[in-house]
């Protein structure tokens, strides 16, 4: 499976970028945050708490993905990790598992394994989105906010303006000193939507980059479970009608198979010793020749008494192999005849 290295790399490139843009602009953001400090400061907290939490997003990823691969490629000598929390389901499940059969899993646990998987993931992402959320309500409110100082600072420069004296200069510095208010409102009103707007941005990539991450790495585990999954028969249809097959013979069916897979293992590893078998007689073919040689007919028959031997156990073990292969044909043939009878009554 894929690394999200990747996606990491990508996420510490754009936030590079964003605080080069934030120390060109310094002064001027500066000047906006001094107008509402508190609200603020409450938009860029909340902003680092999102940028924390997609990245911690990226970073559980990668024990998981350790975890699949050595589960799919194991290797002698290499340490078992420690269980995963995403997949803490399938590692629960697969704690039972017998290390030396291969590794099946029916449809309806595969599909319980990946539901699981995606509400694991789509929770993460709640609350990244929710903070994305948050920011832009943040942003909205501090614009209100400072509209309504805008509009109580304009109504106080108007009734406090004496317009009867006539003195045109009075008027103007009272103008002047009253519009202290209002530019300190719009302030308020403007920074708050920039810092909001700027941070949700900000946080919608974040989002973005870790849900392609949480994509590609659940689309890699459904593609590699497909490939170990057994699809059941108990969707199948039996001589094209809408009778299907009984539970009973299904069941049946699955444990054919599964005997015919322990077979084959079997023939395997009997296969291997064969050729073992067939090494040990060359050798002692080889060790036959010396003997003959140097210690005369004795020694001879009791090897002759153990080369019989041998090969009588041999022969016994492929009786044996032969033995289950017809008891599971016998099964199998059964199976296949009692499933017949519902074939023949649906089809008249």
């Amino acid at each position: 499976m894929t690394r999200p290295t990747t996606y990491l790399v990508r996420v510490l490139l754009f936030l590079l970028a964003v605080g080069v843009v934030t120390a060109l602009l310094s002064s001027t953001l500066y000047q906006a945050f001094c107008n509402n400090p508190y609200l603020d400061g409450l938009i860029i907290g909340i902003l680092l708490l999102g940028i924390g939490w997609n990245i911690s997003m990226i970073l559980r990823l990668i024990p998981e993905v350790r975890w699949v691969n050595i589960l799919r490629h194991p290797r002698e000598g290499l340490t078992t990790p420690p269980p995963p929390r995403l997949l803490a389901p399938m590692a629960s499940m697969l704690a039972t598992h017998d290390k030396g059969r291969r590794l099946t899993l029916s449809a309806p646990v595969m599909q319980s394994l990946l539901d699981s998987l995606s509400a694991r993931l789509d929770e993460g992402r709640e609350l990244s989105r929710y903070l994305t959320g948050l920011l832009i309500f943040l942003g909205l409110l501090g614009t209100f906010y400072g509209l309504l100082l805008t509009v109580g600072s304009i109504a106080d420069v108007i009734g406090n303006m004496s317009v009867g004296s006539g003195d045109t200069t009075v008027m103007f510095d009272q103008l002047k000193s009253g519009l202290a208010g209002p530019l300190h409102g719009m302030g308020t009103a403007f920074s708050g939507s920039m810092f909001g707007l700027a941070g949700a941005l900000v946080l919608g990539f974040l989002d973005l980059t870790a849900g392609q991450a949480q994509t590609r790495f659940f689309n890699e585990l459904e593609e590699w479970l497909a490939t170990i999954t057994r699809l059941s028969a108990g969707g199948l249809q039996v001589g094209g009608n809408d009778a299907s097959i009984p539970a009973y013979v299904q069941a049946l069916l699955e444990h054919t198979a599964e005997n015919m897979e322990k077979l084959q293992i079997l023939l395997a590893r009997s296969e291997e010793t064969r050729a073992q078998e067939q090494r040990l007689l060359t050798a002692l073919n080889d060790r036959l020749a010396q003997l003959a040689d140097s210690r005369g007919e004795e020694h001879l028959q009791g090897i002759e008494s153990l080369l019989a031997r041998l090969v009588q156990e041999s022969a016994a073990g492929r009786e044996q192999i032969a033995t289950d292969i017809r008891n599971d044909l016998r099964l199998l043939a059964r199976t296949i005849a009692a499933s017949a009878p519902g074939t023949n009554h649906s089809a008249s």
